[in-house]
């Protein structure tokens, strides 16, 4: 008998010109991997072997073989490219065929250059995962199957694909509403102080929980939210002026996510282990990661929350440099919350301070393409090319930071009472109204003041008359406004202030905020 992981199939990518890891299970004593015309034997050790196969360039399609004594499995139509793991929640998660002109794409789609593994979305370990991992596999990109791909993720491997010239991999390993600390370890949220609220309360819910009495609720949870959604999506497809107040009294209260517990796809850690470690360490050239929506109620602490899962992340594939590419979240707020929300502004500098000071990080910045009401804004196509611009400048080296990047707040100075700002790649920067709007001023109140902006060459210029003596200056520090400041690539200038010590804090909140 040999068992490998399902995400050892047919079609499968694997990482060019690195180790390649493959692993499982068997009852003989040795197992030998053949890769083309390299074999690699190695022991088998309490019933558990890991191969790793000799680097190998960008190629295929080969012939894998895994042998022991008596068993022989074969792989065919194995690639040899560039893989990546894309990880997040529903921005990650939005199909190709929901995103804006998906439909048109997936009818029309053929690339022989990618290919996808989805990771199978169960949330705890146990029979419902390992039936779904025995019929899961590579997909080849026709329309029936990329249709339900990640589109951030396709049209990033489509674009890296184009310009590097293999096949590219993508490993989708996300799943909507998630923290995250659902895809971190138990030992990284109790190890430190500032995260490990999650886990505590986690535990303060679950203690003396019954797990019979759990199971049930879960599964009346489970009958339950597919009649409701069912419903809701008929009456939103069908009503000439649908609201959700509406849809509740039509239809009953919404008991998503459902109840927490060891099923509930947002505990923290679940599906760190019910999906992560299902494809950990397959080999892999990094990650994309859009996520940071689901932690907005604790955005004082969001730069630690992701800098651990990073370290975690590396930690398992054993790789400390494993390069990670990340969203910055675009501009965004429900109808209802008021236009001075401030929660995700703290949520895009935790990850542009993320991408500052953790090494081997990418960012792209994607302010402008939210859509005010719709936490799911559709135009994914723009946000994986510039996902792969990012690879392409911090991996690859196909292109220049000026090509990667918008202007990137650098340093201010005061010029009696202007608070002039410098950029990074500024370049071509350029207003797309007539005027520039979005920056504010704050004295040593800390008190901050609308200001007038104006662009002069490759600097701004900031004053306010309510503003003698300018302190602190900060622009796009809200949850949502009309994106307007571009540089000559049409990337927009990413969102900052000039100090956290600025007295700013967080406002609005869907569940009440925690510090």
């Amino acid at each position: 008998m040999i068992q490998l992981p399902s995400i050892f199939s047919n079609h499968m990518v694997m990482q060019r010109n690195k180790n390649i890891a493959v692993w499982g299970e068997s009852d003989g004593s040795e197992v030998a991997v053949t890769l083309d015309e390299t074999t690699v034997t190695v022991p088998v050790q309490n019933g558990s072997f890991e191969v790793l196969l000799p680097p190998r360039p960008a190629g295929g399609p080969y012939v894998m073989k895994v042998s022991s004594e008596e068993t022989e499995l074969c792989f065919e139509d194995v690639m040899i490219g560039e893989v990546w793991l894309a990880g997040g929640q529903s921005n990650m998660e939005l199909e190709l065929q929901n995103s804006k002109n998906g439909a048109e794409v997936v009818k029309n789609i053929h690339n022989d250059k990618v290919r996808y593994y989805y990771t199978p979305k169960v949330s705890w370990v146990g029979d419902e995962l390992y039936e779904a991992e025995r019929i899961s596999g590579w997909d080849l990109c026709t329309s029936d199957k990329a249709a339900r791909w990640s589109a951030v993720a396709y049209y990033f491997a489509e674009q890296l694909s184009g310009e590097l010239g293999v096949t590219v991999g993508i490993i989708g390993c996300n799943w909507g509403g998630t923290s995250a600390s659902c895809w971190v370890s138990r030992e990284t949220l109790e190890g430190i102080q500032e995260i490990r609220k999650y886990i505590t309360d986690y535990d303060d819910i679950v203690a003396g929980q019954d797990l019979q009495e759990y199971i049930k609720e879960w599964e009346d949870y489970l009958v339950y939210q597919a009649e409701f959604d069912k419903n809701v999506g008929h009456y939103y497809e069908t009503a000439e002026n649908p609201s959700w107040d509406e849809a509740l009294e039509l239809y009953g209260e919404n008991k998503y996510p459902g109840p927490m517990g060891p099923r509930s796809f947002t505990r923290p850690c679940g599906l760190y282990e019910s999906m992560l470690q299902r494809v950990c360490p397959y080999t892999l050239a990094g990650f994309l990661y859009y996520q940071g929506e689901e932690d907005d109620h604790r955005p004082y602490s969001y730069y630690t929350l992701l800098s651990a899962l990073i370290r975690r992340w590396r930690g398992d594939w054993k790789d400390d440099s494993l390069p990670f590419m990340l969203v910055q979240l675009p501009m965004f707020r429900n109808g209802e919350d008021e236009p001075d929300y401030q929660n995700w502004s703290f949520v895009r500098e935790a990850q542009m301070r993320v991408y500052q000071t953790v090494k081997n990080t990418g960012i792209a910045v994607i302010l402008d393409k939210g859509e005010f009401g719709n936490i799911h804004p559709t135009e994914k196509d723009i946000v994986g090319q510039r996902l792969a611009l990012q690879a392409l400048h911090h991996v690859y080296g196909k292109c220049s930071e000026e090509e990667a990047f918008g202007p990137v707040y650098q340093s201010y100075r005061i010029e009696g009472d202007d608070m002039i700002f410098s950029f990074r790649n500024a370049q071509g920067m350029h207003c797309t109204e007539d005027i520039l709007e979005g920056f504010e001023l704050a004295g040593r109140d800390k008190v901050y003041h609308t200001a007038n902006a104006v662009l002069q060459g490759e600097e701004i210029v900031v004053t306010c008359d309510a503003v003698e003596e300018p302190v602190y200056g900060r622009f796009c520090w809200t949850n949502y406004r009309p994106v307007t400041l571009f540089g000559a690539n049409g990337i927009p200038v990413a969102p900052f202030r000039t100090s956290r010590e600025d007295g700013a804090f967080a406002t609005g909140s869907r569940n009440g905020w925690e510090y």
